[in-house]
């Protein structure tokens, strides 16, 4: 066995690709497909305003439509419980420190859920309190049409 074999039977573990060099240069065809790719993915603060605007105007019909203030407040505040909590997690997973190493990330994206969820829960226990007189179900109708907003990402992105 001369040593550039040995060499390669050393060196060939299943996880490392030799083509994928951290500085190897892109062709123009790789660069050009890489930047395709990159169209259809939908920035997470996009979503957060569109929730936040669907949460608006969810608002605004259940105030007008329903001709109740607490109608109007309380979709408010469940578009609230949405958008915050969201927001959050956005700004953390759009952080640099998230994006150091695959390890990291996968701890940020963990953290930056119990996050999200523990802030949800505490917007709904304080619901009650902060919100006088609440309507639940404007609240959740309109929790509910804001959460629609991930799906219609997920189908605007593509495949």
């Amino acid at each position: 066995m001369n040593s550039t074999t040995s060499d390669r039977k050393l060196r060939s573990e299943p996880w490392i690709d030799d083509a994928d060099e951290p500085g190897r240069r892109l062709t123009h065809e790789q660069a050009q497909a890489l930047l395709a790719n990159s169209k259809h993915s939908v920035s997470p603060w996009r979503v957060i305003a569109v929730q936040a605007a669907v949460g608006g105007v969810v608002a605004v019909l259940a105030g007008v439509f329903g001709g109740r203030w607490d109608w109007f407040w309380s979709a408010l505040y469940g578009a609230a419980v949405v958008v915050v909590p969201g927001a959050l997690m956005a700004r953390g997973m759009t952080s640099k420190l998230s994006s150091v190493s695959p390890g990291a990330s996968a701890v940020s994206v963990m953290l930056w859920s119990t996050v999200k969820i523990g802030v949800s829960v505490a917007m709904l226990m304080l619901a009650a309190k902060l919100v006088q007189p609440l309507s639940w179900p404007a609240l959740l109708a309109t929790m509910v049409l804001c959460m629609l907003v991930y799906w219609f990402a997920l189908l605007r992105r593509g495949r």
